[in-house]
């Protein structure tokens, strides 16, 4: 009997630097937790992160999967992908923009159906234009996680976004407030956000999970939800992602 379909979810934003892929990371590492099988994909094929982010010496990208597959050279997702952990693999975005570029969104599909039945997890991380490409993933994913900041830019095109989703009745979305980006960043309330974007605010990360030593983190490679003390000393910011991914397990899904 073949392994059980896995869950997709896509972590998108209306605005650039607002920590989606640090939150995709910290995702990861809650469901690592949980002992769940994760492949953290990165479709951000201009200039992804997620591999620098992680400080690992990669040989093959997106990029290999699609020509390999085009030209009939495929031989299964584990070929592509590089070991973080036991339980945290990554699927790079290309090393350079050009390749990028020529890949097309109808491969999408097939990098996430083969992804799937291979992880009990997919965490899908790109940037932040509603592109053919990424509308396409966005489509595609099973669930869509958009991380919104305390910032008037962000909330107008994050109500954007949920109007467009609205229009084209697109249910399966929730909404985290990453208040920990710019802790100085408060100059609207949770009631004041929730009316601006005309929707609900579903997980807050506080702004006291502001790190100053963020950049030594990415310069290790390491996952903060990993951290044996992340838990005790930001329990409720633990709980935040922890949600996120209980909700993402239970759904069902209506694809």
């Amino acid at each position: 009997m073949g392994k059980a379909k896995g869950k997709s979810l896509c972590i998108f934003s209306a605005k650039g630097g607002v920590g989606k892929s640090t939150t995709a990371l910290n995702l990861a590492g809650v469901f690592c937790a949980l002992d769940k099988k994760v492949l953290i994909i990165d479709f951000d094929t201009m200039g992804g992160a997620i591999a620098t982010y992680l400080n690992q010496p990669f040989e093959k990208t997106i990029y290999n999967f699609v020509d390999d597959y085009a030209n009939n050279r495929y031989q299964g997702i584990k070929s592509y992908v590089t070991k973080f952990n036991d339980n945290i693999d990554f699927l790079a975005a290309s090393k350079d923009p050009r390749q990028g570029s020529k890949i097309a969104s109808n491969y999408i599909e097939i990098v996430l159906e083969k992804a799937v039945y291979e992880y009990d997890v997919v965490l899908v991380d790109t940037n932040h234009m509603l592109s053919e490409f990424n509308v396409t993933i966005l489509d595609k994913c099973d669930s869509v996680l958009l991380v919104l900041s305390n910032d008037l830019l962000d909330l107008k095109n994050m109500r954007n976004v949920i109007r467009i989703f609205k229009d084209a009745e697109k249910t399966n979305y929730k909404v985290l407030l990453n208040g920990c980006i710019n802790p100085y960043k408060r100059y609207y309330s949770l009631y004041d956000i929730k009316s601006v974007i005309k929707a609900n605010v579903d997980y807050v990360v506080e702004p006291s999970f502001y790190l100053k030593s963020m950049d030594n983190y990415v310069a290790d490679g390491k996952i903060l939800t990993l951290e044996k003390k992340m838990s005790k000393v930001y329990p409720r910011v633990y709980k935040a992602y922890l949600t996120v991914c209980n909700d993402l397990m239970e759904q069902e899904d209506e694809k």
